[in-house]
Formats: C-alpha cells, structure tokens, sequence
C-alpha cells in the first residue's frame, strides 16, 4: 500500500512538472561589477562542485564570504580568487569545511541517485555548475540553489526525505 501512495505521489508530482518549460538561470542583472567578478571567480573554482554552497556579500571593499564545502581546499581557494579581484580590499571568510564522512558521503550519493532517478529532476543536479547544490552535514540534508517553480522545490525536498539515514532535510531552494 505504502509503494502505491508513493508511487501515485511521484508520478502526480512528474506531471506537474512536464508543463513547466521555464529555465531557471541565476541572474546577473542588478549586480555590481564587482558582485559579478566574485560569483564569476566562486564558479570558476576547479573543485567547487555539488556538494559546496559558497555565498557572498560586497559591502564597498569588502567580502564576505560564506556557506559550506565537502571538497578540500575549496574554503581557501574561494578566498585567494577573491583576493586577487581588483576593488576587493578585505575578504571575510566564513566558509565552512564540512568533516569528511563516510556516512555523509552514502547519503550524499543516495540522494543524487533519487535525483537521477526523477527525470525532471537530473538537470538542476548535472552540469560543471549545477542550479541546486545538496550539503549534507552530520546526516541533515540542505538544498540550496535555483529552481523554476515550487513543484520542483517540494518533489527535491521529498526525494531527498526519502534517502534512508537522513535525519532532517532543510529546503533553502529558491523559486525563480
């Protein structure tokens, strides 16, 4: 009875999401040039991949950046390239590095394994710069990125609930 609700359930949520045609790309208008350099310099960052959420703010001079990585030596190399950008006089770094963990690495890959499984789902995960980043930090799950509606938004956030060994999953997906 549970595999037909959940069955039913997935299948409702795919047909919703195949009249959905809007793309959801971060925008870069109303930025500053400074704010582009800084997002153009976080996403050129060679280990900077799905499991990293790096955020920024520019207040004049200064930036402060923010977030969380799995991948080792992401947190500092975000800050050199940052440094190194002209206008940038101070670089606050609050990244996080996230501990490596096994278990955190199985869900990891369980959780991009139901994403995949989910045909309107794999877009948003694939790419050298996926729209949604997934953090998963002591076994809690975080969703962070871009999506085009909030039926996208709620079908991740249950995909990921779904992943056995999650002890919570926290939505920050934004909808576009």
């Amino acid at each position: 009875m549970k595999y037909i609700r959940n069955f039913m359930v997935m299948a409702f949520a795919i047909a919703m999401l195949s009249f959905v045609t809007v793309n959801a790309q971060t925008s870069t208008k109303g930025l500053t040039d400074l704010e582009k350099k800084v997002r153009k310099q976080i996403l050129m960052l060679p280990n900077y991949g799905l499991f990293d959420h790096i955020a920024y703010k520019v207040d004049g001079g200064t930036v402060t950046l923010y977030g969380k990585t799995a991948s080792l030596g992401t947190r500092k190399g975000a800050e050199r390239a940052v440094k190194r950008l002209d206008g940038v006089i101070e670089v606050v770094n609050n990244i996080e590095d996230l501990p490596p963990s096994s278990f955190d690495n199985q869900i990891r890959r369980q959780v991009v394994r139901e994403f995949v499984g989910t045909g309107g789902v794999y877009p948003y995960i694939s790419g050298v710069n996926p729209q949604v980043r997934i953090i998963v930090e002591n076994g809690r799950v975080t969703l962070e990125g871009y999506v085009p509606n909030k039926g996208t938004s709620n079908l991740m956030y249950l995909l990921a609930n779904r992943v056995p060994g999650t002890f919570a999953v926290t939505n920050n997906l934004i909808v576009s």
